[in-house]
């Protein structure tokens, strides 16, 4: 007959956690005990007892009273402190809640972070920018932020590391990670095509365009043909990347065939396009449905609460800082994370004119 132990909690959470840093390759220091509580359900003195118990074992070091401890490497292999350049598209990306705590996770790791020194204050996602951008400012490690196809797989060629925060990573041989938001784009689509809307445009970038859509545009116009809808240009317009370009687009858009549902990809621009209906008292959702692609902290505040597309962020953040601690240890990680997006219907949508 088969022996078996009956285990205590603190044993068990320190099972849990044990398997979980060695699956993970974690490094840096560990998450305090009053976290570790509340995340697993128990009572943190369960949870100091587990973590005292991997003191013990050799898997965490004891950094003195008030500091949290630090995670050893278990397979024999050592850390060294990077510096990871987070090359983002504009300031205000940088701003961020999860990229703000991105930061801080890195440089508690031990790390040196920082974001390049640009001469425009908009990133240019091509390669011969690019390029003189990388020139410019040493690193060990890259973390490009919705890269272009084409300047993705320039990174994947260099011998420097780079990870892919978002961006046209599908089928490029580079670590990444990223919303997966393809089921929601069809979702939103197909419930504003329900609602009697014929005339849908989804406003997003060129890197998310050309040289042709990526897989949730793809999944929008594929959506609108199902719905018996056309589907082409005007759906998914092209657009100068600046102010003026995107202002001139809205300008072209409402003059002779104005959209009666909007689909906007990134907050800053959702911001713009509420502004333009506003200016022209275009009210929404009675005359212009509206959604916002993304999620942010403010819409907390809007009533109705806008129709948007939210994703946990948490799990990109530990991927990236996963991915630079093997890199940290010559350890080749190219895994592509894909975490899913759900629609979060608010009351920026409504019947079309048809519905």
């Amino acid at each position: 007959m088969a022996s078996w132990q009956l285990k205590s909690a603190s044993e068990q959470v320190a099972d849990y956690l044990r398997r979980e840093l060695l699956e993970e390759q974690s490094s840096g220091p560990m998450p305090g005990v009053h976290r570790i509580a509340a995340r697993l359900g128990v009572h943190r003195k369960t949870a100091e007892a587990a973590l005292r118990q991997l003191e013990r074992e050799g898997v965490l070091r004891p950094q003195g009273a008030g500091k949290r401890r630090e995670i050893l490497p278990q397979d024999g292999s050592s850390t060294q402190s990077l510096r990871v350049a987070l090359l983002a598209g504009n300031s205000e990306f940088r701003k961020q809640d999860f990229m703000i705590e991105l930061r801080h996770q890195l440089r508690e790791a031990g790390h040196v972070v920082f974001h390049p020194l640009l001469h425009k204050p908009t990133l240019q996602m091509d390669v011969e920018h690019i390029s003189r951008v990388v020139e410019r400012n040493e690193a060990d490690a890259w973390v490009v932020t919705a890269g272009s196809r084409e300047v993705l797989e320039w990174f994947s060629a260099r011998a420097t590391p780079a990870f892919a925060l978002f961006g046209r990573m599908r089928k490029v041989r580079i670590a990444g990670a990223g919303p997966d938001k393809t089921a929601a784009y069809s979702e939103v689509t197909r419930k504003l095509a329900k609602l009697g809307h014929r005339r849908i445009v989804l406003l997003v970038r060129t890197r998310r365009r050309l040289p042709q859509p990526g897989a949730i545009e793809q999944a929008f116009l594929d959506e609108l043909l199902a719905q018996g809808l056309p589907a082409g240009d005007y759906n998914l317009p092209h657009w100068a990347e600046s102010v003026d370009g995107f202002h001139a687009c809205l300008d072209s858009l409402f003059r002779t065939s104005p959209p009666s549902a909007l689909i906007v990809d990134e907050v800053a621009l959702f911001f713009a396009t509420q502004q333009f209906l506003a200016q022209r008292r275009l009210r929404v959702p009675e005359e212009v449905s509206l959604v916002c692609t993304d999620s942010d902290p403010s819409f907390a505040w809007f009533r109705p609460q806008i129709t948007h597309i939210r994703w946990d962020k948490g799990p990109v953040v530990r991927r990236i800082v996963r991915w630079v601690s093997n890199v940290s240890q010559g350890k080749a990680d190219l895994r592509q994370l894909r975490v899913p997006a759900e629609l979060i219907a608010g009351g920026t949508i409504g019947p079309g004119p048809s519905g």
